[in-house]
């Protein structure tokens, strides 16, 4: 539509009109739009003020994963020191396991995955969209339950002491940017290589080592061998030493992580409920498959209630800053009032919301409570890995979010859940042949950061 000057004068003539927004413009123009809309009675009804839940299973202190796409690890890893922190007897709040050490097999993973797959794609051109795709961000912090779980399994877990975070973990646009760089350089190389006809292992091999020095420069080399020394809550000593990050893990983290599996609200027409999807191209850890359980929400919140019940925390995935208060640690569909606020109709469906990527998983966290009254979940505790504070003030309930049951089905997208939570009928459809979303598809972690 081609806009003329005669329109734009209408549109003028009727905004004189709107009296109201004349007085929205000037609490905009000064606050902002969600200081200028925000409801502070239901800031004030999900506040910490409010802070209280019917099921309440964790009360771990809060980690902070600063700037970097990390949330995932600190949401499984959250879970872990759950566990750990429990069958130890520890203190709470005085024992934390090393994000940066996954981070770093992990860019190590994504770059050997990248190198493989440039070569397959060698014969297909630069126009080609999943070559693009693949050159547009060799490296990124995302990834998701499946990635985290492949990662433990293949290389155990360190504590936070045994390699902790760097200026690069805490900031990994530096090293992001750095690895990317690299990647394309050695991406166009091993293209020609294979066009070529050549054998490209051993040159990629030669390109990973790179990577792998670029990593231990910007992250410290991972721990082989560690100690492990803790006081319980009862003052008594314990020590290990010269335990591996896998002994470390079979020995102390009471959880196997095959036990658990992703399950997922994705509403739509051509994503049936009670099946199981795989998605191309997200196979950044051979070791174990993205695979995702498709459920109606109410069958999706039963099982995080279930599990909740039986005192474990829920890793989640969630589209966070959808009508959030992040200050104020509050999460709630009518949180904002931007419909009066400009007088414009926003109703969407989450499917529609979903489809047009107006909204996506982004972000993980954990599920540490929920608060029932007649049967019926009202709001949910959230244990974030964003601090306890923001630009000097106090953040939620000391870095605990709360979510109104509303904002839960609008925004929450997937869980991970115990297998033997699930029913016959959804644990046959887990087990059946997965249909398979294309690699450009929204859930896919190797594009879609959920940091």
């Amino acid at each position: 539509m081609k806009l003329s000057k005669e329109q734009i004068a209408k549109m003028a003539e009727s905004y004189k009109k709107a009296q109201t927004q004349h007085v929205a413009e000037k609490a905009v123009t000064k606050n902002g739009i969600l200081a200028s809309s925000e409801d502070i009675d239901v800031a004030k009804r999900l506040s910490p003020a409010n802070f209280a839940f019917s099921i309440d299973v964790d009360k771990e202190a809060v980690a902070n994963q600063l700037q970097s796409g990390r949330c995932w690890m600190f949401a499984c890893l959250n879970t872990l020191r759950f566990r750990i922190e429990n069958e130890l007897k520890l203190p709470k709040g005085t024992f934390e396991l090393s994000q940066a050490y996954l981070a770093f097999y992990n860019k190590l993973e994504r770059a050997a995955w990248f190198m493989e797959h440039v070569v397959k794609t060698a014969d297909k051109s630069f126009d080609d969209r999943e070559v693009d795709w693949l050159f547009t961000t060799p490296m990124s912090d995302g990834g998701d339950w499946d990635m985290i779980c492949g990662l433990v399994k293949k290389y155990g877990v360190v504590p936070h002491s045994a390699m902790a975070e760097t200026h690069c973990t805490n900031a990994t646009a530096e090293v992001n940017t750095m690895l990317n760089t690299l990647l394309r350089k050695d991406g166009l190389e091993l293209r020609t290589m294979a066009q070529e006809g050549k054998e490209t292992e051993s040159r990629m091999e030669e390109m990973l080592t790179e990577v792998y020095r670029v990593l231990a420069v910007c992250f410290g080399e991972p721990p082989e061998k560690f100690d492990f020394q803790y006081e319980d809550k009862d003052g008594k000593y314990h020590a290990e030493f010269g335990l591996t990050p896998l002994e470390f893990y079979k020995k102390y983290c009471p959880i196997n992580l095959d036990d658990y599996v992703g399950v997922v609200n994705v509403p739509g027409a051509d994503r049936p409920y009670n099946r199981v999807y795989a998605i191309e191209d997200s196979d950044q850890i051979p070791e174990r498959k993205n695979l995702y359980l498709n459920v109606e929400m109410p069958d999706l919140k039963s099982l995080v209630i279930d599990q909740l019940k039986a005192g474990e925390p829920v890793w989640f995935g969630c589209d966070v800053m959808q009508h959030c208060d992040e200050a104020a640690g509050v999460m709630a569909l009518d949180l904002y009032d931007f419909e009066n606020l400009f007088d414009i109709s926003l109703e969407m469906t989450k499917e529609q919301r979903y489809t047009t990527h107006e909204s996506l998983p982004t972000h993980a966290m954990v599920i540490a409570g929920v608060d029932i009254h007649d049967g019926q979940p009202l709001k949910w505790k959230i244990e974030n890995s964003w601090g306890t504070e923001n630009h000097g003030k106090k953040t939620g309930n000391n870095g605990y979010y709360c979510c109104s049951d509303e904002w839960f089905d609008n925004f929450v997208y997937e869980v991970a859940i115990r297998k033997d939570f699930l029913t016959a009928e959804q644990q046959k459809a887990f087990d059946a042949d997965p249909i398979v979303w294309p690699y450009w598809c929204t859930f896919n972690p190797v594009s879609t950061d959920m940091d």
